[in-house]
């Protein structure tokens, strides 16, 4: 096994950045579209109510479903990588903006009017209290998405845009199976990394919990 890793360090290195760049520009896209609409709408329960509905529906759809129908709806080459991008990032949105929703449902109302009594505006209060205070319970939907990512790009091979999908497809079509071991040592190594930047960022964006941890 590892001499086979050293024969094709390079092309699995390349297929490692392709999964890499896919599977974060999916989630990024995923996170921006659930903290905007979340935020929109978050306040008015019929609106949120319809809108949960909608992303819980858009998760079921299965993914070599959406990689085969996106290229007809916006016309894309059936091998553009920008397909599974935005079949990923409609999957992210789906399990980050419940999240989001409900994380800043749950500020406290108390909160809230302490902010408002200091003279604190409607948009300023949504970025400086309710969306940091928000950041735990959205960072645990983003790990998931995150992870999902890594693990659903490896899908995208199916139609030759996989990132180290390929080597899945590379082995079943030899019958070999070492290419499809790495590629799944591999894949789970970049779903491990992708879990510590998400939590390491989440421990840098909310000190006061660090704070209160060293208390």
């Amino acid at each position: 096994m590892i001499e086979w890793l050293g024969d094709n360090l390079q092309r699995v290195l390349q297929l490692a950045g392709v999964h890499t760049v896919l599977a974060a520009a999916a989630t990024l896209i995923g996170l921006v579209l659930a903290l905007v609409l979340g935020m929109m709408v978050a306040r008015t329960r019929w609106t949120a109510g319809a809108m949960l509905a909608i992303s819980g529906v858009l998760f079921t759809i299965p993914s070599l479903t959406l990689l085969i129908f996106i290229p007809v709806l916006i016309g894309t080459k059936i091998l553009d990588p920008i397909n599974i991008v935005i079949a990923l990032s409609v999957y992210s949105f789906a399990l980050i903006f419940g999240g989001v929703v409900e994380a800043l449902r749950a500020v406290p109302i108390e909160t809230r009017q302490a902010a408002e009594a200091m003279g604190i505006g409607r948009l300023r209060l949504l970025f400086t209290v309710e969306l940091p205070l928000a950041i735990p319970v959205i960072a645990a939907s983003l790990r998931v998405a995150a992870v999902s990512n890594v693990s659903l790009v490896s899908v995208g091979a199916l139609i030759g845009v996989g990132g180290l999908g390929d080597l899945f497809t590379e082995g079943f079509q030899r019958s070999y199976l070492v290419p499809i071991v790495w590629g799944i040592l591999l894949s789970v190594v970049l779903a491990i990394i992708f879990d510590l930047v998400v939590v390491l960022l989440e421990r840098l964006s909310t000190p006061w919990i660090r704070a209160g941890e060293q208390r």
